[in-house]
């Protein structure tokens, strides 16, 4: 089940995503590829003077992909992830678990729990499509404490019972993990979109890729367009994987209740990579609009467009809004 697909479109495009060709510097050849990772659909699209050597980097970064969902998917029963969530340890664990799952612990530090990667345990009992009894809700919400989490270059271990998903992170971490794949191919213009959105770069034309921010009530509608060079964009929103049909449960949780937050349709972000991108908009979504752009001012290079309940918008002062 896809529970991060919350962009609904990217505009300019040849084939869906890209350029009409009349627009390409002649030298430059595009090479796009489809795929599915991480409980998502997965587009790469690369341009360079050598058509080879973009397919090369597109099959490296499908690899790098494929490789990351060994450690870090919830979809993979023998994944490093879900072997940590069945045995409560995991034993040299794998760098880039450790990495992502320290990112996420600092993030839970930086937002004050707002982003917690134990909310696991309500997960289940949500997807059943009904309430969840309230004695089976007290045990899981009470498990959620990312404190509890022990991670060293050894070991990541969890407290009895509490299980972890890093579906909030794991993906922006996977971004970037293609963005640092199409550099070593000294690729200079792409469009990445793991279930996050990332550019190297501008289109060849120069000009900014545009990506429609899907509309939390209509689905064939975007909120609006957000131009997107050199930088990382994430999405949250309450629509896509919803438990009631008036949008106030779905798999977004406030870890302090165990209950999905009331004020927020969508949050979108851009950031410089994409695992602070996929973890802001994550936090943001839980703390709120008006804590959740406070703490977007405090970061640097950071946007945010943010669509509350009753259809209103706010965003950042420098939001690139497609005029």
């Amino acid at each position: 089940m896809n529970r991060r697909r919350f962009i609904a479109l990217t505009l300019g495009s040849a084939g869906g995503l890209g350029l009409a060709a009349h627009l390409f510097p002649r030298n430059l050849k595009r090479v796009e590829q489809k795929s599915f990772a991480l409980g998502t659909e997965v587009s790469l699209i690369a341009f360079h003077k050598n058509r080879d050597t973009a397919e090369c980097a597109v099959t490296a970064a499908f690899k790098a992909l494929d490789e990351l969902e060994d450690v870090l998917s919830l979809y993979r029963p023998q994944s490093q992830i879900c072997r940590l969530n069945r045995e409560g340890i995991l034993k040299r664990p794998h760098p880039d678990i450790l990495t992502v799952v320290r990112s996420a612990l600092d993030w839970s530090r930086l937002t004050d729990g707002a982003f917690d990667p134990t909310v696991q345990p309500l997960w289940p009992l949500y997807a059943l499509g009904k309430p969840p009894p309230s004695a089976e809700f007290e045990i899981a919400r009470r498990l959620v404490n990312w404190r509890q989490v022990h991670v060293d270059t050894t070991q990541i271990r969890l407290a009895p019972g509490q299980q972890i998903t890093l579906n909030g992170i794991a993906q922006g971490f996977a971004v970037d993990r293609v963005r640092e794949v199409f550099q070593s191919y000294r690729i200079r213009h792409a469009l990445l979109n793991t279930g996050e959105f990332g550019a190297l770069g501008s289109k060849p034309d120069g000009k900014p890729w545009q990506i429609g921010i899907q509309h939390p009530r209509v689905r064939e509608a975007y909120s609006t367009l957000a131009a997107l060079s050199d930088r990382f964009l994430s999405t949250s929103g309450d629509y896509e994987t919803k438990f009631s049909d008036d949008f106030s449960s779905h798999h977004i949780f406030d870890p302090a209740t165990g209950r999905s937050p009331v004020e927020l349709s969508s949050v979108t972000v851009l950031a410089p990579t994409g695992m602070e991108a996929d973890a802001l908009s994550t936090a943001i979504f839980v703390l709120g609009p008006s804590r959740g752009l406070a703490l977007a001012a405090n970061r640097t290079d950071v946007d945010s467009f943010l669509v509350l309940k009753n259809g209103d918008v706010v965003f950042t002062p420098n939001f690139p809004k497609v005029a």
